[in-house]
C-alpha cells in the first residue's frame, strides 16, 4: 500500500513540475495520506520487530535515496529550465518526514539489537 502511494504521489509531484505548479492543490491532499500511510506502515512494522514478529528486511534508506533524487532533480531542472515552479511546501514537508521516519526507526533497530545482545 505504502508503494502504492508512493508512486502515486511522485508521479503527481512530477506532472505538477511540469504544468508549473498546477496541481500543487492535490499535492497537499496526496502529502497528508502518503505520510499518514507511511507512518502506519513503519509504526506497524517496527511494533512487529519489538514483539518479534517481523524479521524481514525493508530498506527505509532506498525510500529516502528516491525522494532526495526527486528533490535534486526538481531543484536542478527548475534552475536549468528557469521554470517559475516552486517546490511546493507539502512535498518539502514530506521528504522531512521520510527523513525522520527513518532516523527513528535505525534508532529503533540499534535499540532492539542491543536488547537482543543483553538479553
Amino acid at each position: 500500500m505504502t508503494t502504492l502511494w508512493t508512486i502515486t504521489y511522485f508521479v503527481f509531484i512530477v506532472f505538477d513540475f511540469f504544468l508549473n505548479n498546477l496541481w500543487s492543490g492535490y499535492l497537499d491532499v496526496l502529502g497528508f495520506v502518503y505520510i499518514g500511510t507511511l507512518a502506519i506502515y513503519v509504526g506497524n512494522k517496527e511494533f512487529e520487530r519489538w514483539y518479534h514478529k517481523h524479521m524481514k528486511k525493508h530498506p527505509g534508506e532506498t525510500f529516502v535515496i528516491i525522494w532526495t533524487a526527486l528533490i535534486l532533480i526538481l531543484l536542478l531542472a527548475t534552475i536549468i529550465t528557469k521554470k517559475p515552479y516552486r517546490i511546493p511546501n507539502v512535498v518539502i514537508s514530506s521528504y522531512v518526514a521520510v527523513l525522520t521516519i527513518l532516523a527513528i526507526t535505525e534508532k529503533s533497530k540499534a535499540l532492539f539489537r542491543n536488547k537482543g545482545r543483553r538479553g
